[in-house]
C-alpha cells in the first residue's frame, strides 16, 4: 500500500522535483516519530526535532528555488572582502555598511521569493541586498540565480550577540563555507566549536583559504594539503578545499561554478535536509531505539486468560457448576426412596454456603479466593507477566510507558472481574422439562408401588384375621397388586438408572457451558482492560519506530 505524502513531502515536492523524493519522506518520518514520542521520550530530546521539521516545512514553503549559503570565519580572514567579490558589488559603496550589531548581511539573486525568506530568518530588509536589477556578465557555468548569500558575523568576535547570530543562521544554511587564512587556518577556536561539531555535514561544507595570494606559489599546494589533513583528522574527509583570493580574484570563478552546480541541482539544499534530519533522528534513537520487538502474541494472550480464569477460580466454579447440576437433577429424577436417604447426607454445596439452587454470583462468591488477597495477587502477577513480555526489546522510557500502562489496569481487572462474574447468568436455577416429565413418571410409579404393598398387605392381612375379601384382579396371568408392586418397584429403579446417565451428561454439558462462558468473558475483560491498553503503547512505538527508520534513511 502506498503512503499518503505528508505536509513536508508535499514542500518539499517544490525544492526536489515534482514526485515523492527520499528526503521528503525522511522529513515526514521524523515528524511522525516525534508525534509518536510524546510524553514517552523528554520533550529536551524531541522539542529540537520538532523544531527542524517545523523550519524546514515552512522554508519549503517560503521558498523551494533557492539555496541559502553561508560565509563562516574569524576576524581577518578576508569574508566579508570574499562576500563582496562573490557579489561583484562594492556595497559600502551603495549605501550598505556591514552592521556593527549581531545581525549578518545577505545578498539574493534570482527569482522572487527571497525577501520573505530572509525576514522569515530574522534578517532586517535594511541587511538585504538584492542583485535581481544588475547586470549579470558572469559566464552560463558561473551564473548564482536562486542563490541567497549570507555573511555571518565573525565568529571570534567578543560580543556574544554575535556568536548567538551566528549560531542561530547556521541552522538555516543549505551550504555552509568555512572561510580561513592562512595564519590562522589551523586555529583551535573555529575547528573545536563549529567544524569539528560539524564533522556530519560535510556533504554539504565548502572550506576556502582565502588570501591565497600572500603564500607562494610553490607553497599553496602544501597549504592546501595541510588544510586537507586537518579536516581528515576531524572526520571531514572528502570535503572541497579551494584556495582564493577575494583581493586578486584568484580562484573566485572556481567558487562560483561550485556554488553554481550546486544551486542547479539543488544538493545543497537536499543533503543539508537530510543530514540534519539524520542527525536529529540519531540523536533521539540513543533514548528511544529503534529495536523490532515480537509485541503481544497469542501464546501471551493465552497465558493472561488462563491466568485470569485461575484467579477468579473459574476451575472451582465449573466443578460447583456441575456438582449442583447433578445435585439438582437426582433431586428430580432420582426414585424417590433414595432421595429421601440423600437428604440424611450432608449436601458439600451447602457447607460451602452454596444455595444448590442459587445463580452462579452466589456460586462465585463462595467458590472465589478472597478479593483482598490471593485473587489479587494472581491477577496483579499476570499483568505484570504480559507487561514485562511486551516490554522485552524496548529502551527504558518505553518500558516506562509499558508498565505504567499495565500498573494502572490491574485493580480494574480485578473489579471488571468481579462485576463481569457477578453478571454472568448459566440458568441454574432453571429445570428442564425432561427432569419435570421424569419426576412426575417416578411418582406415578411410587404411588404404583405404594398401591401394591397396600393391596398386597390388605390381602396377607385379611387372610389372618379371617376376613373375607374379594380376590384382586388378574392381569396376563398375574395378581394386579404383584404387578403394580413390581411395576413401581423395577419402573422407578429402572428409570432412576437411565436417568443417572442423562443426568451425567446434562451435567457435563452444563460445566462446559458455563467454562464456555467464564472463558469468553473473562477474555473481554483481559483484551479491554489489559491487552488494549498495552497494544496502544506498542502501537505508539511502532509508530515511532516506522518514522524513526524512515528519517534515518
Amino acid at each position: 500500500m502506498s503512503e499518503r505524502p505528508g505536509p513536508v513531502a508535499r514542500a518539499t515536492s517544490a525544492l526536489f522535483g515534482g514526485e515523492r523524493n527520499d528526503v521528503a519522506a525522511r522529513l515526514d518520518g521524523l515528524g511522525e516519530a516525534v508525534e509518536a514520542a510524546r510524553g514517552r521520550l523528554d520533550d529536551t530530546l524531541l522539542d529540537p526535532a520538532a523544531a527542524l521539521a517545523e523550519r524546514a516545512s515552512e522554508r519549503l514553503r517560503l521558498s523551494g528555488e533557492h539555496t541559502i549559503v553561508a560565509l563562516a570565519g574569524a576576524t581577518g580572514s578576508g569574508k566579508s572582502s570574499l562576500f563582496n567579490c562573490l557579489t561583484d558589488l562594492e556595497l559600502a559603496g551603495v549605501g550598505v555598511r556591514r552592521p556593527t550589531t549581531s545581525w549578518a548581511l545577505a545578498c539574493s539573486w534570482g527569482p522572487d521569493g527571497a525577501q520573505e525568506l530572509l525576514e522569515w530568518m530574522g534578517i532586517p530588509a535594511r541587511h538585504q541586498v538584492s542583485r535581481m536589477s544588475m547586470l549579470d556578465r558572469s559566464s552560463a557555468d558561473t551564473k548564482l540565480d536562486g542563490l541567497v548569500l549570507l555573511d555571518l558575523p565573525d565568529h571570534d568576535s567578543t560580543e556574544v550577540s554575535h556568536h548567538l547570530e551566528m549560531d542561530r543562521l547556521v541552522q538555516y544554511a543549505d551550504l555552509l563555507i568555512w572561510v580561513l587564512d592562512p595564519q590562522k587556518y589551523a586555529d583551535a577556536a573555529i575547528h573545536d566549536r563549529y567544524i569539528r561539531p560539524m564533522a556530519a555535514y560535510r556533504d554539504v561544507t565548502l572550506v576556502v583559504l582565502n588570501q591565497i595570494d600572500r603564500i607562494h606559489f610553490s607553497e599553496r599546494e602544501r597549504a592546501l594539503g595541510d588544510v586537507r589533513a586537518i579536516l581528515d583528522r576531524e572526520g571531514l574527509p572528502g570535503v572541497p578545499v579551494l584556495g582564493v583570493s577575494a583581493h586578486r580574484g584568484d580562484g573566485v570563478d572556481d567558487l562560483k561554478r561550485e556554488l553554481a552546480r550546486r544551486i542547479r541541482a539543488k544538493a545543497s539544499a537536499k543533503e543539508r535536509l537530510a543530514q540534519d534530519i539524520a542527525a536529529s533522528a540519531a540523536g533521539i534513537v540513543t533514548v528511544g531505539g529503534r529495536s523490532d520487538i515480537p509485541g503481544i502474541t497469542d501464546i501471551d494472550r493465552q497465558a493472561l486468560d488462563l491466568a485470569l480464569l485461575d484467579s477468579v477460580g473459574a476451575p472451582q466454579l465449573v466443578e460447583a457448576v456441575e456438582a449442583s447440576t447433578l445435585r439438582t437433577a437426582r433431586r428430580h429424577t432420582g426414585w424417590p426412596p433414595l432421595r429421601w436417604v440423600g437428604r440424611l447426607r450432608k449436601d458439600p454445596l451447602r457447607e460451602l454456603g452454596i444455595d444448590p439452587d442459587g445463580s452462579i454470583a452466589s456460586l462465585s462468591r463462595a467458590v472465589r479466593p478472597s478479593v483482598g488477597h490471593v485473587q489479587r495477587a494472581q491477577a496483579e502477577s499476570a499483568v505484570r507477566e504480559i507487561s514485562e513480555k511486551a516490554a522485552v526489546g524496548l529502551e527504558r522510557p518505553w518500558r516506562d510507558a509499558v508498565r505504567e500502562a499495565s500498573v494502572s489496569t490491574s485493580a480494574d481487572v480485578v473489579r471488571e472481574l468481579d462485576e463481569t462474574v457477578d453478571r454472568i447468568d448459566l440458568g441454574l436455577s432453571r429445570t428442564p422439562f425432561w427432569w419435570r416429565a421424569v419426576d412426575v413418571l417416578q411418582w406415578i410409579a411410587f404411588a404404583a408401588l405404594v398401591v401394591g404393598v397396600g393391596w398386597g398387605a390388605v390381602e396377607l392381612l385379611s387372610g389372618l384375621v379371617g376376613w373375607q375379601v374379594g380376590d384382586a384382579p388378574v392381569v396376563a396371568g398375574t395378581s394386579l397388586p404383584l404387578l403394580l408392586l413390581l411395576g413401581g418397584l423395577v419402573g422407578g429403579v429402572l428409570l432412576a438408572a437411565l436417568s443417572r446417565a442423562a443426568v451425567r451428561a446434562s451435567a457435563r454439558r452444563r460445566a462446559q457451558q458455563a467454562d464456555a462462558t467464564l472463558r469468553r468473558a473473562v477474555a473481554e475483560v483481559s483484551e479491554q482492560k489489559v491487552v488494549a491498553p498495552l497494544q496502544a503503547e506498542l502501537d505508539r512505538y511502532e509508530r515511532y519506530r516506522s518514522g524513526i527508520l524512515r528519517a534515518l534513511g
